[in-house]
């Protein structure tokens, strides 16, 4: 019976890392159905949504320590459930850009969490502003809004956010 394992691995950046670690994937008869990998500072962080049949994962479990060592990454794994969908929910991007302050994911997941939003993807960026070089920092979310949100009542309240922390908060339906 097919499963599902969900792994994470970070390590020192290097050319390779990311076939290093498939091959072993690979070598078990595991196949990586999605993944997620960035590069953070010096580290490479991956999280891998892995399938094969349950044996197989079982390998792959049970050869973690020996993986950490030949790959020198910190490897964590664990089974994971297909999650169920909510099918009220509409998809929506909200976008963001403002001078790096500290506070700014914390407040805007706040208010996203208030309202019962799922935030299925997050990602964050700094970035020097194009003319004056101050550090931007940049928010890209994808959301799942449940149909009985009042998208104006979340609106006034990220532009409550937007005055705050002086951001450029945008809200659109996902296409």
């Amino acid at each position: 019976m097919k499963q599902q394992l969900l792994l994470t691995a970070v390590g020192k950046d290097r050319i390779g890392i990311v076939d290093d670690l498939s091959k072993e994937i690979l070598d078990r008869s595991c196949n990586i159905e999605e993944s997620r990998m960035s590069l953070l500072a010096g580290d490479f962080a991956m999280i891998l949504l892995v399938s094969g049949p349950s044996e197989r994962l079982g390998t792959l479990i049970k050869d973690k320590t020996v993986l950490e060592e030949r790959l020198q990454l910190s490897i964590q794994m664990r089974y994971s459930e297909v999650a169920p969908q909510k099918s009220n929910a509409i998809p929506y991007i909200l976008e963001s850009s403002s001078l790096d302050t500290p506070g700014i994911v914390h407040s805007v997941s706040t208010v996203l969490r208030k309202y019962g939003i799922n935030i299925t993807d997050l990602e964050t960026n700094t970035e020097s502003a194009p003319m004056t070089g101050a550090p931007l920092f940049i928010i890209k979310a994808q959301l799942l809004i449940p149909a009985d949100v009042s998208i104006m009542l979340l609106k006034k309240e990220l532009e409550e956010l937007e005055l705050n922390y002086n951001l450029d908060l945008r809200l659109h339906p996902a296409v």
